[in-house]
């Protein structure tokens, strides 16, 4: 996805969500928050499905990666406000997801650290950590 994509997106959604006032506002916390939500439940759903998921494991592990590029190619913008050891950190763990998934594509590692990687992620963004 280019970061384009990723600006007519964010825009569509902004008007979506002005355009129903009964619903309650969505921060891009909140965003962030339930895209890792929804695709870490899909992770652990294909999980353990053990051989008889491959095929879920493996689209879960592409949206994963989809996750990670958008959430590391914002980060690595120049106009990103996190601090830089934060980005630093980030684009660590984008690097991270990307090699692990590819053993876990290849049969030598399993899906577990990809899950806890997003829940602790989770975590940092329900608790209020750096925007």
């Amino acid at each position: 996805p280019s970061l384009e994509g990723i600006h007519v997106y964010a825009h569509t959604m902004a008007k979506t969500a002005y355009s129903n006032p009964g619903q309650p506002t969505r921060t891009p916390r909140t965003t962030e928050y339930e895209a890792f939500a929804r695709i870490t439940h899909r992770l652990k759903a294909a999980a353990a499905l053990d051989k008889s998921g491959f095929s879920s494991l493996v689209r879960a592990l592409h949206e994963n990666r989809e996750l990670w590029t958008i959430l590391a190619a914002d980060v690595a913008g120049s106009g990103n406000g996190l601090p830089p050891q934060l980005r630093a950190q980030i684009i660590y763990l984008y690097e991270f997801a990307m090699q692990h998934t590819s053993k876990v594509l290849a049969g030598d590692a399993a899906p577990d650290v990809l899950i806890d990687i997003n829940t602790a992620v989770m975590r940092g963004l329900r608790q209020g950590g750096p925007a």
